[in-house]
């Protein structure tokens, strides 16, 4: 199940948008830090849901702005949608994850480097999202929307942990 069709068929509810008025929706909601949406797939997603008859087209005007309402079955299947990812635990894939299982195959110097590396990005991230709670209501952005920053904080941190006490280990040749 996809999170950016969820994304598009929510943004849907509060009436009838076009493609570039649903992409602002999401950038104001931070979606693109938390949810992984590829803005692109944004038009190709609601011409489908157009076509499976989840989305009506209510206007279809010059430069090709479609303007899409959501229908009883597109409510339907956002509620569907949203009680599933409520109750269902899925792994996170993170390409990092696949990094650390091969990280053996690094030099030394090159795996401390790369964690050292790690460590700035993190912090940076962290900085970032600690800046973003609480601005993006200036926007319109719901409160609850911090609740998904505050989420993506926690996961940055718990991260930065793992690399703090992994480049100790690595340095005193715990590790790998």
């Amino acid at each position: 199940m996809s999170s950016t069709r969820v994304l598009i068929l929510g943004t849907l509810l509060d009436g009838p948008l076009n493609g570039y008025q649903v992409r602002r929706q999401l950038e104001m909601m931070g979606a693109d830090t938390w949810a992984n949406v590829a803005y692109g797939s944004i038009y190709h997603g609601l011409s489908k849901m157009a076509d499976e008859g989840l989305l009506d087209v209510v206007e279809s005007g010059k430069g090709g702005k479609v303007v899409y309402a959501l229908n009883d079955n597109g409510r339907f299947e956002f509620y569907r949608l949203l009680m599933t990812f409520w109750f269902e635990i899925k792994p996170i894939v993170d390409p990092f994850q696949v990094a650390m299982t091969f990280m053996d195959r690094l030099a030394k110097p090159d795996l401390l480097s790369a964690l050292r590396a790690r460590q700035e990005h993190l912090k940076n991230s962290l900085a970032m999202m600690e800046r973003a709670i609480g601005s993006k209501q200036k926007y319109g952005a719901p409160r609850h929307i911090d609740e998904n920053l505050k989420l993506s904080t926690g996961m940055l941190q718990a991260q930065l942990a793992w690399c703090q006490e992994a480049l100790k280990k690595v340095e005193d040749d715990e590790l790998p």
